[in-house]
Order: C-alpha cells, then sequence, then structure tokens
C-alpha cells in the first residue's frame, strides 16, 4: 500500500478509548481511522473525538462494507469477535481482532478456513507477545528450554475500572437497551454450552475468564516456553474468579495460577527457572500506556552471592509495537506469530482445563 492503511474499529469501549485510538493518532504514517461503529451512540461520539474524520456506523456490516477501509479491528463483544472477523474478511479486509479472537474450536476453523480463503492477513491481538522485554526473554530462551525445571504463569489483578477511571476518561455504554444486552449474554452462555460442554455456573464463569484476562498468559507462556504437552491438572474456585492448573512439560511443570481480586492492582509475570538464571518478565497494566513490561534475570555473583538485572529495552508501548507488526505483515505478506492457528491452541489447553475441573 502506497497510503496509510485505512482502519475501521468495530467496538469503541474502553480499549478502543483508552488504547487503541491514541496509539494509532501516533501512527500517521502508517495507518488512518476512517471508519468507527457501536451499538451504543453515547460511545460512538466519545470515540468520535479522537477520529473526528471518521464516519460512523450503528451496524458492523456497512462498516466492513466501506471502500474506505483496508483493515478492521474488532473491538466489541467477545461472542460477537468471529462474526464481525469472517465479515470483514469477505469483503476482503485484513482484520486485527482483540482477544479471545472467538469462542470455539469451531469458530476458530471457520475463521482459519475464511483467512486461506479470502487472501488477507489476520492478527490477534496478544499485545503482550509484542513487548520488547518479552521478546528479549523469548531469546534468551530459545537455545536453553532444554534446561528449564521449572515454570511459573501467574497473574492476579484488580477490576480494571479502578485503574481506568483514576487516569482516563472513558464514555461506557449507559445506553443500550436491556434486550441487546441480554441477547448478547445468552449468546455467550450457547456459545460456552457448544464450546466446552457448560453455558451457566462457576466453571462457566471460569472459562469467561481463560478466554478473557488468561489468554494473554496462555499465549505467552506458549511462545516462551511452547506448547505444554497436556493439563496435568487444573481448579476453579471462588465461583470461577480464581483458577490454578499445572502443565506437563515432560522435563518440567509449569504452575499457572490467576484471580481477579478487589484491589486496585496488576500483578502479572512469567518466571522461568533453570540451574544458572531465574527468567522473569514483568508487565504493567496496559490502561496506562508506555508502561514498560520489565526483564529480570537472576543469576549467581561469586562464591555465595546472587545478582540481579532489571531492564527493559524501551518505554515504546506495546500496542504501538502491535500496530507497526501488523502494518509490516499486511504490507509485506507475513503471516503473524499470533496468527490464527497459532491463537486456536489457547483454545485446546482452555477445553482440557475445563473438563479438569470438579
Amino acid at each position: 500500500m502506497t497510503h496509510p492503511i485505512r482502519v475501521g474499529i468495530v467496538g469503541c469501549g474502553e480499549v478502543a478509548q483508552v488504547i487503541h485510538l491514541p496509539a494509532l493518532r501516533d501512527l500517521p504514517d502508517l495507518f488512518r481511522v476512517t471508519a468507527l461503529c457501536d451499538v451504543s451512540p453515547a460511545v460512538l461520539a466519545a470515540a468520535e473525538r479522537h477520529a473526528p474524520d471518521a464516519a460512523l456506523f450503528a451496524d458492523y456490516r456497512q462498516l466492513v462494507a466501506s471502500d474506505d477501509v483496508d483493515a478492521v479491528l474488532v473491538a466489541n463483544p467477545n461472542v460477537y469477535h468471529a462474526e464481525v472477523a469472517l465479515a470483514a474478511m469477505a469483503a476482503g479486509r485484513h482484520v486485527l481482532i482483540e482477544k479471545p479472537f472467538c469462542v470455539s474450536l469451531a469458530e476458530a476453523d471457520a475463521l482459519i478456513a475464511a483467512e486461506k480463503a479470502h487472501g488477507v492477513t489476520v492478527q490477534v491481538g496478544f499485545m503482550r507477545r509484542h513487548a520488547p522485554a518479552f521478546v528479549e526473554a523469548v531469546k534468551m530462551l530459545a537455545e536453553r528450554r532444554g534446561d528449564i525445571i521449572l515454570a511459573r504463569v501467574h497473574d492476579v489483578i484488580g477490576p480494571n475500572a479502578a485503574i481506568i477511571d483514576s487516569t482516563s476518561n472513558v464514555t461506557r455504554a449507559k445506553d443500550v437497551a436491556e434486550t441487546v444486552l441480554e441477547e448478547g449474554r445468552r449468546r455467550m452462555s450457547e456459545a460456552a454450552l457448544a464450546a466446552v460442554g457448560v453455558g451457566e455456573g462457576p466453571k462457566f464463569m471460569a472459562y469467561n475468564l481463560l478466554l478473557g484476562l488468561s489468554s494473554h498468559d496462555i499465549s505467552a507462556m506458549r511462545e516462551l516456553i511452547g506448547m505444554p504437552k497436556a493439563v496435568l491438572s487444573a481448579t476453579q474456585r471462588n465461583g470461577g474468579r480464581v483458577i490454578t492448573a499445572s502443565f506437563d512439560y515432560g522435563h518440567f511443570v509449569c504452575q499457572f495460577e490467576t484471580a481477579v481480586d478487589r484491589i486496585p492492582h496488576f500483578d502479572a509475570h512469567l518466571e522461568v527457572v533453570t540451574p544458572t538464571e531465574i527468567i522473569r518478565v514483568d508487565y504493567d497494566t496496559p490502561y496506562i500506556r508506555h508502561l514498560p513490561a520489565k526483564l529480570t534475570v537472576l543469576s549467581a555473583h561469586g562464591a555465595a552471592g546472587t545478582s540481579t538485572d532489571t531492564s527493559f529495552p524501551t518505554r515504546y508501548d506495546a500496542f504501538a509495537v502491535e500496530w507497526r507488526d501488523f502494518h509490516a505483515n499486511v504490507t509485506e505478506r507475513r503471516t503473524p506469530k499470533t496468527s490464527l492457528a497459532d491463537a486456536r491452541q489457547d483454545l485446546e489447553l482452555f477445553r482440557d482445563m475445563i473438563a479438569s475441573m470438579a
């Protein structure tokens, strides 16, 4: 493309207002937001303030059909992701689809088939895997996976609104009819039931948590240390809001834990232990831009001491890196590392984790 990629955004809620629209505004040589879509008139008006020249739509079908759109960001409620992405691909649009990219393996296979049929680029929005500190950690461990003796994935956070409301001015969809919201809840229940056999109760809540917050963690885990051989065990507690699991990697086990509490904090990290080093990547909240992920390496220092090196190569926002990579993937016809086929593996693990829960 000789011009900036023209982006249409479907779903203009928190993540679009706080993160994506500012990130795209900072990349004017690569992108131009030309269309916005949301079912909430108030949310759509708020998003328009970030992109005053964009066309406004209440129906995503009209947006993906617009001749002024080259690529579509899918950021509406999770259960509608596959539907919108399929429509965008059928219209010949490239797609950056927020996690989770879909709810079921059947939807994943339909998306993968559509991508191939329409010859477009589709990238899943796992921005943590684009964080420069994480990329460094992946390079460090590329030759050391055989040395790993233990790994841990930890993600315990408070409500996002506790951070967002004190740092950003966000308009939420308080003007959407209850019938529309109820339709979304019904569709999500039916989709989860078809995917993993549960459409309500604690295991249903746990599946929602896996699709949402935990998809970041599991996706990053897979790139950092590979796909596990099996799920050894998985539990849910506190109504599905706390999940633990053990993944079998053959010569080591990776422990996984996630929970949502009521403390306004963000505690997310991956840690890998080898006989000579402990390599750890810490993430901060994405809702405050330019807070870098940090890489920490603990190693021996002398005969009886240790040395800790904590670093980050840049403060450049991980979402902006993600968008830059999307531009390169589209214009250079590269396969994204966070491809649909790659993200499908998360759904396989989530299915096995839900099956292991009592």
